[in-house]
């Protein structure tokens, strides 16, 4: 495939896009305004959600994304399995295509991450779905890919697909159920699961159970994954018909799916999420945390929440761009301490707008 040809670095400001947080580019409506540059950002500042600059459009089904050490981001297409490299001001260029992804519903190319010794290993990992299963792989850019973890069910959703390497240099997956809800509190599955894997795909040591790449278990469908100042992990997690879920999560922890969905469980034995919110609300995807809040996106709920990280637990939630920007998938924390936020309006169940789907960037003050 040629490169693409992308606009690229579109600044909303208040005075164009309206006051506050909401945008008002609505299906139907002409492009913003072109910038030439991107705004200076603050790694140790909180992101200023006011100052939206869009970094590229024309992406199809933006999913996974993550920073190469040269501050350029890797994007994985949903849908057609090819990564893009993005740099701000330049046009969007294909490096590689995964093989063997067989996208349909939910499923596709999803979660990307890059080795934390990227530098020394040049290797970039992904989750997908295949013929017969989700699966994750590393690869050199312009090499064949290898397997490192295979065998997690697949489905029409439900297919989770968050990879995310954790302060401690292992590789944190999360999966969904595929629709198999029992195999959510079996141990000896990897759906309905948050897997901690080592960078070779083998069970990560001091795991809950010896040999197992099990950390926590009872989820239903698990796609947003980070770590705060502290070194804690947090998860959203889709809920069925009620409550969608913020949990801070421990090993060998169980979050009660199938059996509860949200609060109630912890009389149980079950670990209680920290934050709920309606399934209209939310249908959180991906979560970053900046200046000791979390970003949690939101699809059917079409907005961005932000939660604030207190000593006690968490403040109360916000909302931001409602309606403004349609379905949001992914948000990620550069390296320079912008926030990167993508759309997600041309999966299939949203209302497409022009130039969709596209990445914001947001600089951090």
């Amino acid at each position: 495939m040629s490169l693409r040809w992308i606009l690229a670095s579109v600044l909303l400001t208040c005075g164009v896009a309206g006051c506050g947080d909401e945008a008002t580019d609505q299906p139907g409506s002409p492009p913003p305004p072109l910038a030439t540059t991107t705004e200076e950002s603050r790694p140790a500042g909180a992101p200023d959600l006011a100052a939206a600059e869009e970094v590229v459009r024309g992406i199809d089904v933006p999913w996974g994304l993550d920073f190469l050490p040269d501050g350029a981001a890797l994007v994985a297409e949903r849908d057609t399995g090819q990564v893009l490299r993005i740099v701000p001001g330049r046009p969007a260029e294909q490096v590689y295509e995964v093989p063997g992804v067989v996208a349909g519903g939910e499923g596709g190319l999803l979660g990307l991450a890059i080795s934390p010794r990227y530098t020394e290993d040049r290797y970039v990992y992904a989750y997908f779905t295949a013929a017969s299963d989700n699966r994750i792989v590393r690869f050199r850019l312009g090499e064949p890919p290898e397997v490192v973890f295979d065998g997690i069910a697949k489905a029409g959703n439900h297919n989770g697909g968050r990879i995310a390497f954790g302060p401690d240099g292992m590789l944190y997956v999360g999966t969904g159920d595929a629709g198999r809800r029992a195999d959510s509190q079996d141990p000896d599955s990897p759906n309905g699961k948050i897997l901690r894997l080592t960078p070779d795909g083998g069970a990560a040591p001091g795991n809950p159970r010896a040999d197992s790449p099990v950390y926590s278990l009872g989820h239903r469908n698990v796609q947003g994954l980070a770590w705060d100042s502290r070194g804690r992990l947090f998860a959203a997690e889709f809920g069925q018909n009620a409550f969608d879920e913020l949990n801070l999560i421990e090993p060998g922890r169980n979050y009660g799916w199938p059996a509860v969905e949200g609060t109630g469980g912890s009389g149980r034995g079950f670990t209680d999420p920290l934050v709920t919110w309606s399934t209209d609300e939310a249908s959180p995807s991906g979560i970053a945390i900046a200046a000791n809040t979390v970003y949690v996106t939101a699809l059917r709920g079409e907005r961005l929440w932000t939660v604030p990280l207190t000593d006690s637990g968490t403040g109360t939630p916000a909302d931001h761009f409602r309606d403004g920007y349609g379905r949001l998938r992914t948000v990620v924390v550069a390296p320079d301490g912008a926030l990167w936020l993508t759309t997600s309006n041309t999966d299939g169940r949203g209302d497409i707008r022009t130039g969709d789907d596209r990445i914001l960037r947001f600089p951090s003050r």
